[in-house]
């Protein structure tokens, strides 16, 4: 970490004129972080369960063909790199809030990118559940949507959290590589504040406030899944 101490009066000024942006910069980067993650887990939950459930040994098995082409759309999205799916659907943003650049429109390739991780962690973390307790369930004549409601995902609860906690803070990383485009938020002040004009100080200081955003979301995800974790509780 660079000492003010050892500052030269230029990088002192530098950083002193971008001060006053900082604050509403990462109000910015945890506003699109937060929403893109609600909105990814409002389409990424339903499909990770699907994913499990609609298995031919599931709960509530589905066609093979409608399986197959969820699990190649799923892929398709993850596969492609950030950078290149946020150029590609910066149309969408246009078309959808009439601007490409700013933190709303910033949100929608975070969206697109992040639904399909999502979806994946939350299968992983339904697959951990013990088949004994779903086949508990079964026994008693419970439906698959209170065997989905009531005990894969209460069961499998610490993992989700610890999951949705991966995906808050990768979605993070997403949102400062939209600074590219003009996405806002730290990101953007990285960038052309200071890798665009050689202001490397701008780029530490981004970066830091960045590393203690995930350092505050991973230590709030880790606690509440341990809250949640039946095995801990005495």
């Amino acid at each position: 970490m660079i000492a003010l101490g050892i500052l030269s009066s230029e990088e002192w000024q530098v950083l002193m004129d971008n001060l006053p942006n900082l604050p509403f910069a990462t109000w910015e980067s945890f506003y699109a972080t937060a929403l893109s993650t609600l909105l990814a887990l409002a389409v990424g939950l339903p499909l990770g369960v699907i994913l499990v459930t609609g298995e031919k040994d599931g709960v509530r098995p589905l066609p093979r063909w409608v399986m197959s082409l969820l699990n190649a759309v799923i892929n398709l999205l993850r596969s492609v790199p950030f950078l290149i799916l946020m150029i590609a659907v910066l149309p969408l943003a246009m078309l959808i809030l009439g601007t490409s650049i700013g933190t709303p429109a910033s949100i929608i390739p975070l969206f697109i990118a992040s639904f399909p991780f999502v979806s994946r962690l939350v299968e992983t973390s339904l697959r951990e559940v013990d088949p004994g307790v779903i086949e508990a369930a079964q026994s008693m004549g419970a439906t698959p949507m209170q065997i989905i409601t009531k005990v894969m995902i209460p069961e499998s609860l610490p993992g989700l959290i610890s999951n949705t906690t991966i995906a808050l803070t990768t979605i993070l990383g997403y949102s400062a590589m939209a600074g590219i485009i003009g996405g806002g938020g730290l990101g953007q002040i990285a960038i052309n504040y200071g890798y665009y004009r050689y202001k490397y100080l701008i780029m530490v200081v981004a970066t830091v406030l960045l590393v203690v955003m995930v350092q505050v979301f991973q230590s709030i995800g880790t606690w509440l899944a341990v809250r949640c974790d039946k095995r801990l509780r005495k």
